[in-house]
């Protein structure tokens, strides 16, 4: 199969059989990682728990885990990943929203590989007490990465709705079956 840049595509590959697949497991991990920084933010305005035991889900069974800069930076990597390797099955309008939400996502990743190397190497920036990232010394933690999701997450939803209801042009050019109506 040869796909719109020229470059040969084995059949069946992540961009287009498997597209609609790998866009529903990557929507489940966004959709899982939303929902636990909704319960750690209804744990801290709504039920009035203190930052530190405010932790969602995982930090009820595992508090370690979510104090660990390795998970979030973890799943940063994971979201990258996931929109780079997702990227090619995009095209126009929804193209350039996935774009963005992926540029979006390249600077969270920074920060959160700022963060890590603070926590592995105990020196912090402008020698806090804590790791910090740099929009964090504007914004407290916990409103920074509800504010990192929306930003990632609203052009990210953006894009798949172009691309499940693209342009006839854009459909044209599509390799997948995501589009509605599209043969599976």
């Amino acid at each position: 199969m040869t796909t719109h840049a020229g470059a040969r595509s084995a059949p069946g590959s992540l961009n287009d059989r498997w597209h609609r697949l790998a866009l529903n497991l990557f929507a489940f991990v966004v959709i899982a990682h939303w929902a636990e920084h909704i319960v750690q933010a209804i744990q801290v305005f709504v039920l009035g728990w203190p930052r530190p035991q405010a932790g969602g889900v995982l930090g009820l069974w595992i508090p370690w885990l979510v104090t660990s800069e390795w998970m979030h930076y973890g799943y940063a990597v994971i979201m990258l990943i996931g929109f780079f390797a997702l990227a090619p099955g995009f095209t126009g309008r929804a193209k350039k929203w996935w774009k963005t939400a992926l540029w979006i996502q390249f600077w969270h990743h920074f920060e959160h590989l700022l963060l890590l190397v603070q926590a592995l190497t105990g020196r912090n920036l402008l020698g806090g007490p804590v790791p910090v990232s740099v929009l964090q010394l504007v914004l407290p933690r916990v409103e920074l990465h509800l504010f990192y999701n929306l930003v990632v997450f609203v052009p990210m939803v953006v894009a798949l709705y172009f691309h499940m209801r693209p342009s006839p042009q854009d459909r044209a050019e599509m390799r997948c079956t995501c589009a509605v109506g599209a043969a599976a």
